[in-house]
């Protein structure tokens, strides 16, 4: 039973984290209508580190590319690549945020935010934000062409995502619509961006609360994170072939509808 929990924890992460319905809200949600235990805000983000393996992984012809392009020294192609150093700019929002409430508030998402209630609610509110995203015109910024106060900007937004049930991607994906971005890339962009984030938010889980992780076990996190990386692919790929043809209304209407559940059920 405790592999098949695990195994639950990990498919659930890595299909929702890409997926603009919360990973963490159906963790919690989910979990809870299954019968089975919250797996809590810390070991939630330490199996997102199956999330940001799948990143890798299905951008590592991006990557190499970053490397064969650099005739010197890699550091220094770092430094001065502008999709990286873009990368790094729309992370500080949330470094800046999450690390103050981590400090300052350390119990922070055990209260009323990870309540199902405030879930619901927060998924109705992100319905409303991404059909006005949905509804935008389309323009014409992409991953070559933007600023970095794009960057930025995007990356205020996905500070927000430290709130349980309001997905990271949704709405990282949102913010660069409304400000302008192609479909294609405002998908990738939100990706890429989500791999310094979800990588810091687990890592710092993990130390915090090693000693939670060391009782349960390596094997069944192992097995999380596994499957948190096989479903993540999947969800990658999906989004990236479905999102640029078809928008967000599909994730809109679905986002309504689990509100509409969570509210029934409470």
């Amino acid at each position: 039973m405790e592999y098949l929990k695990f195994i639950l924890y990990g498919f659930i992460q890595g299909l929702t984290e890409f997926i603009p319905v919360s990973s963490t809200a159906h963790l919690k949600v989910i979990s809870l209508f299954l019968g089975v235990d919250d797996p809590g805000a810390s070991l939630s983000a330490t199996i997102q580190l199956g999330s940001v393996f799948a990143i890798a992984w299905y951008f590592r012809n991006d990557f190499f590319n970053f490397r064969s392009q650099s005739s010197k020294k890699f550091l220094e192609f770092l430094l001065h690549e502008k999709l990286l150093r873009s990368i790094l700019v729309g992370t500080i929002p949330i470094i800046l945020l999450g690390g103050s409430i981590k400090i300052f508030i350390p119990s922070f998402f055990y209260n009323v935010f990870r309540s199902n209630l405030s879930i619901a609610l927060v998924s109705f509110l992100m319905a409303i934000f991404m059909y006005l995203a949905d509804s935008s015109k389309r323009g014409s910024l992409n991953i070559r062409n933007h600023n970095y106060s794009d960057s930025f900007f995007i990356g205020f937004f996905q500070a927000f995502a430290i709130f349980p049930g309001v997905s990271r991607s949704g709405i990282t994906i949102s913010s660069a619509l409304i400000t302008g971005w192609e479909r294609g890339d405002a998908a990738k962009f939100s990706f890429l961006l989500g791999l310094p984030a979800i990588s810091l938010t687990a890592i710092v889980e993990f130390i915090s609360s090693f000693n939670e992780f060391f009782s349960l076990g390596f094997l069944p996190l192992f097995v999380g994170l596994i499957t948190s990386f096989l479903s993540s692919l999947l969800a990658i790929d999906l989004l990236l072939k479905y999102f640029s043809s078809n928008g967000l209304k599909i994730f809109i209407i679905y986002r309504v509808i689990f509100g509409v559940v969570i509210l029934l059920n409470l």
